[in-house]
């Protein structure tokens, strides 16, 4: 069998998995990296195989262009993920991430005429529903600002002025693009949509959470964990488990 060759600027996979069966890629929050879906990596390492994607401008790619649209986000995505897409593949996005991962589904769909086996969104609201946000419009004190109120991120790293010059950039990107995302209607998705968020997060409500329902003519489950925005840090071994359930489920 011919080895898969994928771009390792843009796909990691830190923990070996089965060489058969279901894989699933994880996309990262605004200014996240791939490193973060680590701990998710060795949670489900016995029985999936776990890609993570990694965006330009930040860790390693910190001199590569930064990204402003989520077309562009997906677009290279779907270019660096076609190589796996002869297989059982699933995706995992959290927050903006949960876009990108919608939006590459689409051009699967629309491209390759087949989607994900399952679409996970995490932390996010549907693309039907709509908020106006200007975090990418704020200065740097208001992007620090808002990352000290996500929790998402080490608040010792916050201190330093050095790490901020090498943050800021890509953060600002990265809202940039998901808060002038609009979603353009067209043909539902046919996968199972799976939706993952935190009962006190601020940035998506229940309600938004479960309109993801609107963008699938398949099944679709709700799932609800303690928590705020970054709910995951405290639950994933619950939430390795709800992967875990609906992919294996997928093949059985």
């Amino acid at each position: 069998m011919t080895e898969t060759v994928l771009d390792e600027m843009w796909i990691r996979r830190f923990s070996p998995g089965p060489d058969r069966g279901a894989t699933l890629v994880c996309f990262p929050h605004a200014g996240g990296s791939a490193s973060y879906f680590r701990p998710m990596s060795n949670a489900l390492k016995s029985s999936l195989q776990v890609f993570a994607v990694q965006y330009p401008g930040r860790q390693d790619r910190l001199h590569h262009r930064c990204l402003t649209t989520i077309d562009e986000f997906a677009d290279e995505a779907f270019a660096a993920l076609e190589p796996l897409m002869n297989r059982p593949l699933s995706f995992f996005g959290h927050s903006m991430g949960a876009v990108i991962a919608f939006e590459v589904a689409n051009r699967m769909k629309e491209r390759l005429g087949a989607a994900p086996s399952t679409l996970f969104v995490s932390g996010r609201r549907a693309p039907s529903t709509h908020r106006e946000v200007g975090i990418h419009l704020l200065d740097d004190a208001g992007l620090v600002e808002e990352l000290k109120r996500g929790s998402g991120t080490d608040a010792r790293i916050l201190e330093d002025k050095d790490v901020l010059r090498m943050i800021l950039p890509p953060l600002r990107s990265d809202y940039t693009a998901v808060e002038t995302y609009q979603w353009r209607p067209g043909p539902k998705l046919d996968c199972p949509v799976v939706a993952l968020v935190g009962d006190e997060d601020e940035n998506v409500s229940l309600d938004e959470a479960r309109a993801w329902e609107e963008h699938t003519t398949g099944p679709f489950s709700l799932n609800t964990f303690s928590g705020g925005h970054f709910y995951l840090a405290d639950h994933q071994s619950a939430v390795a488990d709800v992967v875990t359930r609906q992919l294996l489920s997928r093949t059985a």
